[in-house]
């Protein structure tokens, strides 16, 4: 049987020097500066000039990622768990909240049923959020003139659990020889028609029409992790006006905003992209043991090729990058008036090593196959190339830091400084330690012990019907009785 390799823990890395020897022996490109540099010294803190969202420049380099939120009401609003979350990303110190919460344009399209749904019903529910997230942030930062907030506009496709959390109600792009089966699609009636397509993007104009309703400072179109627009960009195989050809396979996007301004609707609009895919993973069964799941191996794809079914991927080995029709795209948006591209990678569905790399897997995962900085450094040296391609009026965001731990100030410091990126992502890390990067600018190191480890029950919780939060080191949910639930759930991965 083979044999797990031996993972080092960043923690024990104590020092930059360690950390990047450890980096030079792993073979890869991750610079890492000696020192934390202080509020005014520190690019992370130099304002987002290359843009503007609303007429308004961001204060600093630091963003806040959308999550899905799986604590909202049955009818799709708001609750006490998702306003305390808005609270603490209004404390965060981010000048961009880069949509806060991922809002499903229909309720079809939630990916869980207590998702939050931007809808009339539930408008004086989201514009709290707004608020409370404001007033925080002027109360701990004295002013909300640099700070930029929008929504992420979204529909789950095949990934949708509308009505029960543990039941797939999957619509798709086109039919995917590998995923269908995983997820539950079973007929050609799950496609979607153009006709149901047009009716799709009507809700994303009536959605983005209310969030410029609520004055927020921008929508984002989301295009990421194998949710449904993202989808469209890997329909190589549909036929008609929405696959095939990159032009068609765009045409979604296009006519989203087409229909915004038509609107009447100058909202400002930016996208998330999941820049590369690979095929689906899964746990070695040969190194799998009882309570530990094996690391991470593709699926047999040898049927698929050439691979038709993902986006920035080799069609003649899927498990490598191609970023020629990512840059193709950010160069799209930026003709379309978009000002920022997210950029991500992967799907936490299928491969999560790629978008989440994680000492600890989730539930539905598996172990890491190798050193999880591997996959941290591919997606900088992705959003390096794409950064370095992009036109000059958009900006670029990237994400995949919260394994640095430790040492993700040093990193994104000189990311930002080296202009291999414009804004530094941050996800589920803020969970546990929202103000971490203007922490580490004011004191010159971080609070090791609310340092997201990734331990990934973020994402295990809601995985198994629990609400999403940060367990291991949050006080606020380890004094829920989901925290002990959670615990026996472990037991049996």
């Amino acid at each position: 049987m083979p044999e797990l390799f031996k993972l080092t823990r960043v923690p024990t890395l104590k020092t930059p020097e360690a950390f990047r020897d450890h980096v030079a022996k792993l073979g890869i490109d991750l610079p890492c500066d000696d020192t934390i540099l202080l509020a005014g010294e520190s690019p992370l803190t130099t304002p987002l000039d290359r843009v503007t969202l609303n007429g308004k420049t961001a204060g600093n380099r630091i963003a806040i990622h959308p999550m899905e939120g799986w604590d909202g009401t049955t009818t799709g609003g708001v609750t006490e768990e998702m306003q305390r979350r808005w609270q603490r990303f209004g404390e965060s110190g981010a000048k961009l909240i880069l949509g806060g919460e991922a809002m499903a344009v229909r309720p079809d399209g939630r990916a869980n049923p207590n998702q939050l749904i931007i809808s009339d019903d539930n408008r004086a529910g989201i514009a709290g959020l707004v608020e409370m997230l404001r007033q925080a942030h002027a109360e701990r930062y004295g002013t909300t003139d640099d700070l930029v907030v929008g929504f992420q506009l979204t529909h789950s496709g095949r990934f949708c659990r509308p009505n029960e959390k543990s039941k797939f109600e999957p619509r798709v792009a086109y039919r995917h020889p590998i995923l269908d089966a995983k997820f539950k699609v079973t007929d050609d009636s799950q496609v979607w028609t153009d006709d149901e397509i047009e009716e799709l993007i009507r809700c994303y104009i009536r959605a983005a029409r209310l969030a410029a309703d609520l004055e927020v400072d921008f929508v984002d179109i989301k295009h990421c992790h194998g949710y449904l627009l993202h989808e469209f960009l890997s329909a190589h195989t549909r036929p008609g006006r929405y696959g095939g050809s990159f032009e068609n396979r765009t045409r979604i996007l296009r006519e989203i905003i087409d229909g915004i301004r038509a609107d009447g609707n100058d909202i400002d609009i930016i996208v998330r992209l999941s820049a590369f895919d690979f095929v689906p993973f899964r746990p070695d069964p040969e190194i799998s043991q009882p309570g530990k799941l094996g690391p991470g191996i593709p699926v047999d794809f040898s049927r698929c090729l050439p691979y038709r079914y993902g986006f920035g991927v080799n069609p003649d080995n899927p498990v490598e990058h191609d970023l020629t029709e990512a840059i193709q795209f950010v160069a799209l948006c930026a003709e379309l008036g978009v000002k920022l591209v997210n950029l991500s990678a992967g799907s936490p569905y299928y491969n999560p090593h790629i978008q989440r790399p994680a000492a600890y897997p989730p539930s539905d995962g598996y172990q890491p196959a190798y050193d999880p900085l591997v996959d941290v450094e591919r997606q900088i040296q992705a959003v390096r190339r794409i950064r370095e391609a992009a036109p000059a009026d958009i900006a670029i965001a990237g994400c995949a830091y919260s394994y640095l731990q430790d040492y993700l100030p040093h990193v994104t410091q000189y990311l930002v400084r080296e202009d291999w990126v414009d804004v530094v992502g941050l996800g589920r890390m803020v969970l546990s330690y929202p103000d971490m990067l203007p922490d580490a600018m004011a004191n010159g190191e971080l609070a090791s012990r609310k340092i997201c480890r990734t331990f990934s029950d973020c994402t295990t919780g809601p995985r198994n019907g629990l609400v999403s939060g940060c367990f291991p080191l949050d006080d606020y949910y380890k004094s829920r009785p989901e925290f002990d639930r959670l615990k026996q759930i472990k037991k049996t991965i």
